[in-house]
This record gives C-alpha cells, sequence and structure tokens, in this order.
C-alpha cells in the first residue's frame, strides 16, 4: 500500500473541513517552490482515510481556492481511489512573484507553514525578485503553428525512454498544453525558446589562438531550438578541444582533454537558467588554456556557488518551465546537483574548473594541460592546404576509420556536400585513403 508523506510540497488533510488550512498551505508553497500538491482524504501520518464527495464538492474547493488566494491560480482538481478510497488531488503551480492567502503570506519551512512578518516579507519580495525569471511564463507572440514537431517528438521519446515522461506523442498541440507552455493559441516564451526554430536566441562562440581574447581562429553564431543549441555547443567543444587515447581491456578508448559531460553540463545549466530579458546572450569561447561559459544571468539572490557544489542547497530554477523540460529530457537533475556533478568529473580527470558570479552574469571555466601551440596543431601537413582542409586532416589523423557523418559532426556541422568534396582532394592529394567496406569503412591518414 503507498504510503504518503508530508513534505515542503506535500501536503495532507482528512478532508476538506481543512480548507482553509489547504489554502494556507498552498500559498506558503507557491511562496517558496512555485508548484505543489494537497491531498484531502489522508491523514498527517500517510493513513487514507478517504473524502467523501458530493455533487458540488470539487467547485467548493475550487471557488474557495479563487476566492481567498491571490493572484489567482487554477489548479487541476481531481477525484482519485486511493487504496480503494475517493481523495481529492489539487496539483497546482503559478509563476507570480508572491502569493497571500486570506490577506496574509505565508512560506513553506519543512512541513509547516510560516506566517510572514513585515520584515520578512520585504526580504521574500527581494528573494523572489531575484530567484525566478518572469520571462518564460509570459505570453510571446508565436502561434503553437509555429513549434517544430520533430524537436517536440524527439523531446517526447527522451522523456519517455528516461523513464520521466508517461505519455505517447499524439499532437505538439496537446504536449506543449501537458508541459504548460501555451496560454489560448499562443506559446508562452518557455515554449518558444524550446521548440522554436526561430526564437531569436543564440549562442556567440569562438576559438581564439592564445590565452587572450585578441586573435580569431574561428566564430560562430548559433541559434535553433534550446535543445540544438545544447547539441550544437557540444559538437563546436569536441571539434576544438583534443582527445587523448588510452587502452582499457586491449581495447583502444578516446575521451576529451577536458570530459565532456562536465562540459555539457556546464552548457545546460548556461541556457537553463539564463536571463533572457538581459540583451547579451551566451557565449562560449575556447582558448588555448582554458574554456569559458559565459551565461548572461547570475546565482541567485543571497547564495554561492560553493553551496551548489558542496550539495546543501536545493536546485533553485530561474526559468521553471525551461528547467522542467530540461529534466523531463534528462537533460538536468532537478535536485541542483548540476554543479558538484561538473566538480566530480573534473576532479577524476584532473582539470581545474572554476565558477564566479561577474557583473553582467556568471561564468564557468574549465581549465586546460598539456596543450600544444598553435603552431604544431599543424606539423606535419603538407604546405598549400587551406585550413578547411588541415582541419579535416588533424582529424582523420586523430580518429582513424573515421565516417564522413562523424566528420561533420566533428567540424561543427560542416555541411556532408563540403565534407565530401574535401575527402575527394585529401585522397586526391594522397593525404588520406579509405580502407572497408562501404558501410563499415572509413578514412585514415596514410603518412605523408
Amino acid at each position: 500500500m503507498t504510503k504518503f508523506k508530508e513534505s515542503e510540497t506535500v501536503e495532507l488533510k482528512k478532508s476538506t473541513s481543512e480548507l482553509k488550512e489547504a489554502i494556507i498551505s498552498i500559498c506558503s508553497i507557491l511562496n517558496k517552490h512555485g508548484k505543489g500538491t494537497v491531498y484531502f482524504g489522508i491523514e498527517d501520518d500517510g493513513r487514507v482515510v478517504g473524502q467523501q464527495v458530493g455533487k458540488s464538492t470539487i467547485k467548493d474547493v475550487s471557488k474557495s481556492i479563487s476566492d481567498h488566494l491571490e493572484p489567482k491560480i487554477y489548479p487541476d482538481i481531481k477525484i482519485q481511489k486511493l487504496s480503494g478510497k475517493d481523495c481529492i488531488i489539487v496539483n497546482f503551480s503559478g509563476p507570480d512573484t508572491l502569493y497571500s492567502a486570506f490577506g496574509r503570506y505565508y512560506l513553506r519551512a519543512g512541513e509547516e507553514n510560516k506566517k510572514l512578518s513585515v520584515n520578512e516579507l520585504r526580504r521574500l519580495v527581494e528573494k523572489k525578485n531575484n530567484y525566478i525569471y518572469s520571462w518564460g511564463s509570459e505570453i510571446s507572440e508565436m502561434p503553437i503553428s509555429k513549434a517544430d514537431t520533430r524537436t517536440i517528438k524527439s523531446f517526447v521519446e527522451k522523456g519517455r525512454t528516461a523513464g520521466r515522461i508517461k505519455y505517447a506523442y499524439d499532437s505538439a498541440r496537446n504536449v506543449l498544453y501537458k508541459l504548460s507552455l501555451t496560454k489560448g493559441k499562443k506559446l508562452l516564451n518557455a515554449g518558444r525558446a524550446l521548440f522554436c526554430k526561430d526564437n531569436c536566441i543564440e549562442v556567440r562562440a569562438a576559438v581564439f589562438a592564445t590565452d587572450e581574447k585578441t586573435t580569431f581562429l574561428d566564430i560562430q553564431s548559433f541559434k535553433g531550438t534550446l535543445f540544438d543549441l545544447i547539441d550544437q555547443c557540444e559538437a563546436y567543444v569536441k571539434a576544438h578541444l583534443d582527445w587523448r587515447a588510452k587502452i582499457v581491456d586491449f581495447k583502444r578508448v578516446e575521451t576529451l582533454e577536458i570530459p565532456i559531460e562536465a562540459v555539457r553540463e556546464a552548457i545546460v545549466n548556461s541556457l537553463c537558467h539564463r536571463d533572457f530579458n538581459n540583451p547579451s546572450g551566451n557565449e562560449l569561447a575556447i582558448y588555448r588554456n582554458r574554456i569559458e561559459i559565459y551565461n548572461p544571468g547570475q546565482f541567485p539572490y543571497d547564495h554561492s556557488p560553493e553551496e551548489f557544489i558542496k550539495g546543501r542547497e536545493k536546485s533553485i530554477a530561474r526559468n521553471p518551465l525551461i528547467a522542467d523540460a530540461f529534466y523531463y529530457a534528462k537533460d538536468i537533475e532537478r535536485w541542483g546537483s548540476g554543479f558538484k556533478r561538473i566538480v566530480d568529473e573534473c576532479k577524476a580527470a584532473g582539470i581545474r574548473v572554476n565558477f564566479e558570479n561577474i557583473k553582467t552574469g556568471s561564468q564557468v571555466t574549465f581549465y586546460r594541460q598539456e596543450v600544444k601551440p598553435v603552431k604544431e596543431v599543424s606539423e606535419g601537413l603538407n604546405e598549400g592546404l587551406n585550413e578547411g582542409l588541415k582541419s579535416l586532416l588533424i582529424i582523420v589523423k586523430d580518429h582513424p576509420g573515421i565516417k564522413a557523418k562523424d566528420l561533420s559532426a566533428q567540424l561543427s556541422g560542416r555541411p556532408i556536400k563540403t565534407i565530401d568534396r574535401q575527402i575527394k582532394t585529401l585522397i586526391d592529394r594522397r593525404h588520406i585513403e579509405r580502407r572497408g567496406s562501404r558501410k563499415t569503412g572509413g578514412y585514415y591518414n596514410v603518412g605523408k
């Protein structure tokens, strides 16, 4: 039998005779977490006793919440049998800054609802204004029909594979509705950012020749859905960092000089928690001695990176709707463990990483080790090759047997037609050759 337990986001009530106390709990949970659940028909100790349900019970609960909670919310209220007994379940959420119940303000503290003094209320307002960005819950001008169906289908499949989404894809509209990303016929800003190719969000990426922001070796501007941006940034890092090989169980295993799991976590975090009202965009900068991932959004008010690194602080979603979508797709974990995972991955690889607040946002810096000077990267290449051919040849040398499609991914999505043309040029000049069958073969350096 399922055992229920109260928490910071769950409230148990024996019956609707405790409706006033339940509304106060809804208020305090909204002010602390933005969403939660109230059960009617369950004792404080978790025993299911059931709730008598009449014709107007659901209506009365809904009206009481609407009348006594400000600003108004529209909870999902349903009757469900638990342990064979009727219970009422109220699932609620709200993006607004601060809620009051019966004219007073409350904040969740463990399983209790704490009434706030004037000074505590003033401090809560300051914190709330610096915790959650309202941008994501605002209505955009983009109609639901502009959402990219392929991205939504891929999202649902990822969520189902991860065990975090139970429903199957039926339509883009229904999926977006279930994610609370729509209002009427329009997408909320968070929905547009997550699932529209045309969302006006970009990440600037660059590779520099030295440790200073002076000479560019490459510069890109990535656009697309937030899921597209994650993949493009990860591919860019893979293409411009060094790979190292080691033998594990008699097999050659190649790893990136900086753990790609840590880099991806930092990329996802920078997009999930950025301030989208800030005109600056996210930036990915690769120097000879480090990688910097910049986010135009600072750490939550009154918190430092160290609190999250040590695992002492729960996750604070600056953009809750975006964070929820990333969680369902298993791009993030909900419990604020991202920074700790980054540190653990880097520690295991012997890589130094630093987190810091700066005036315009926040930044994660990965420090590289034993990086060769730029002039050595092209060592051994035949003079006369342009930069595109040289970069392709370097990858073939480092990845014997690589296929054309994988070369495209390694080279930041360089078009396959361009890859094919450049491969032909390198074969004609006898720098590389193809070995193996059409299905399993790949390209190898011939040692020129």
